[in-house]
């Protein structure tokens, strides 16, 4: 097979966005515009991915520094036009030999087997491959214009486009292929005699026809290579991508009493056989397993639900809460980087914070593990079948024995042996009548008054 490459163009000033966030940065189902179009590239069997960046967003450049190394960012600058900004990438691609894909790297719902289209017609003969689309509404792009035999003579923008050309529903989806040695020969052709002093890589279309080259087309679902320059367009295409998740979810025999309000990540996994219930939200880093149920209005991220488990109603799940099998976590318990043992429950107003909860211990609501000094976190450790009593506030670092009972109320700071019982509580002392002796004085005083 030939070698595959991609370049990915993230320089764009992104202003339509109006925010100080670069474009490329925000995200669709918890992850980053850029990353998924790396993602999909990736996936699509490209070896070499280099990423074309401005300096006006060094936040851009670190993300692709991170995921694909120094090697792989290539600058434009100053912004010049896409055909410029294609260019820019020549050098971070030399000692390549193989098809280049050209893509946006706003277009989240981008997936490898939209791309595989182009690189299939690379394999048939054609020099220079198109992606393009039918949009509903056509006003803003570039008609994909053929000739009699059905290749691409040309791509002409709306204002420069006739009656007839404007008919057109075939347009541009800004996506391409063709060996790195024609791409780069193409755009070394390229002028910037146009209003905007820009290179144009659409101009690379009629250089080829010009050269007798063989372009095609291959026409692209709509939402595969929806842009996000608007908030409005970014949450279009979260809606799609919730609406793909909820659909690849209920196929695979996960139940959902109304899908519609439940809105997952690009990395949820969740089992056959789990039930979701209404207006769960899955932040990215989730795993539930079989038989788990995810009662409504639950807050999930980066968590492990194991089978038979039982979250919520409104209960909150944060990084490295770890929920064993048959274990219950109820409503309003906030769980944090905690491993909560097989049967273990913790049924109402808790907070569990840092450490550890053994088989079968009961927490009493209104518990709280004191986790945090305002420096440093320390851990909690609860044995197995021990019963924590309600308003509790454990003190870390604390541990608590197997099969310990705490008293309601408690503030311990120190450990509790196993079996135990661990009280901390002031005396009860009661004084007989003051209660009414005290409203007697009181409504005296005021008719005095």
């Amino acid at each position: 097979m030939t070698a595959r490459a991609a370049v990915i163009l993230a320089a764009g000033q992104g202003t339509r966005m109006k925010s100080p966030l670069p474009k490329v940065l925000h995200k669709v189902g918890g992850r980053t515009l850029l990353d998924r179009v790396i993602d999909t590239v990736e996936a699509s069997g490209c070896e070499r991915i280099v990423v074309v960046v401005g300096n006006h967003s060094p936040a851009v450049r670190d993300l692709v520094v991170r995921r694909l190394g120094e090697g792989a960012v290539a600058l434009q600058d100053p912004p010049m036009g896409t055909g410029h900004a294609v260019m820019a990438a020549e050098a971070a691609l030399d000692g390549f030999d193989g098809d280049v894909m050209v893509t946006n790297a706003d277009c989240p719902l981008l997936l490898p087997a939209d791309l595989e289209p182009l690189f299939a017609m690379r394999g048939e003969g054609v020099d220079l491959a198109l992606l393009g689309f039918e949009p509903k509404d056509a006003l803003l792009y570039g008609r994909l214009i053929r000739g009699a035999d059905g290749h691409v003579i040309r791509i002409v923008e709306p204002k420069e486009a006739t009656a007839q050309e404007l008919a057109v529903k075939a347009c541009y989806a800004g996506m391409l292929c063709a060996s790195k040695s024609a791409l780069f020969g193409w755009l070394s052709r390229t002028t910037n005699n146009n209003a905007k002093g820009e290179y144009y890589l659409t101009e690379i279309v009629a250089l080829a026809t010009g050269d007798e080259a063989r372009v095609k087309a291959f026409i692209a679902p709509e939402e595969a290579v929806m842009g996000c320059d608007t908030p409005m367009q970014l949450a279009q295409a979260e809606a799609v991508f919730q609406k793909r998740q909820r659909a690849r979810f209920l196929a695979e025999g996960v139940a959902m009493l109304a899908p519609d309000t439940v809105h997952f990540s690009f990395d949820t996994k969740i089992a056959a056989g789990a039930t979701i219930e209404q207006f769960v939200v899955f932040a990215p880093g989730v795993a539930v397993e079989t038989a788990a149920v995810i009662r409504a209005f639950s807050h999930l991220e980066g968590a492990h639900v194991r089978s038979g488990a039982l979250i919520g109603p409104y209960a909150r799940l944060r990084p490295g809460a770890d929920i064993g099998e048959d274990a219950h976590i109820g409503n309003f318990v906030e769980v944090k980087k905690v491993a909560v043992g097989k049967g273990a429950k913790a049924n109402h107003l808790s907070y569990l914070g840092d450490g550890t909860v053994g088989a079968g211990a009961n927490i009493g609501a209104g518990t709280i593990f004191c986790n945090y000094d305002g420096f440093d976190k320390f851990e909690t450790h609860i044995g197995a079948g021990a019963f924590v009593g309600s308003n509790s506030s454990l003190v870390a670092p604390l541990t608590i024995g197997a099969g310990a009972y705490t008293g309601s109320g408690s503030v311990l700071t120190r450990d509790v042996a196993a079996d135990a019982l661990a009280l901390e509580r002031g005396m009860q002392s009661e004084r007989p009548g003051w209660a009414a002796a005290f409203r007697a004085k009181k409504r005296a005083g005021k008719a005095v008054k």
